[in-house]
């Protein structure tokens, strides 16, 4: 468990620590399941490839999710994600269970605002690729 985040505790420019997150087809296929977006592109190495894709890709939302978890556990239970916006820029190719892909996210204190309110932007990328840009949190904290 996380410690609570403190909103006096946080200044602008602190760097957040990286965290990984591990891609499987398996975890793919979960999330299916759970948005109920059933997608071949998503869990399908043969239709993935013939649209031309370079194998199966993670949804966006299941990208942009493990964005909001990595806010959520940074900030503790106490704390409120306000916002959460990203832009889709990459797709987090999953070659196989074997291998699976890793989601990188990192963040830094961008400001302070009113209301015990953080602005977080935040970086995500699988590999050498950035997935997700113009990510953004606004967090209020206690």
């Amino acid at each position: 468990m996380t410690a609570q985040v403190s909103y006096d505790d946080v200044k602008p420019g602190l760097e957040l620590a990286p965290v990984s997150y591990p891609v499987t087809r398996l975890s793919l296929v979960k999330y299916c399941g759970a948005s109920g977006d059933f997608n071949f592109i998503h869990w399908n190495e043969r239709i993935a490839r013939s649209v031309g894709l370079p194998n199966v890709i993670a949804h966006g939302m299941f990208t942009m999710a493990q964005a909001g978890r990595y806010v959520t556990d940074w900030a503790g239970a106490g704390a409120a994600l306000v916002e959460l916006g990203v832009r889709f820029s990459s797709p987090v190719v999953v070659p196989d269970d074997d291998i699976g892909a890793t989601i990188e996210v990192s963040g830094v204190v961008e400001e302070k605002t009113d209301g015990n309110r953080v602005v977080l932007a935040l970086t995500a990328k699988s590999g050498e690729a950035k997935v997700l840009t113009r990510a953004r949190a606004v967090v209020r904290l206690p």
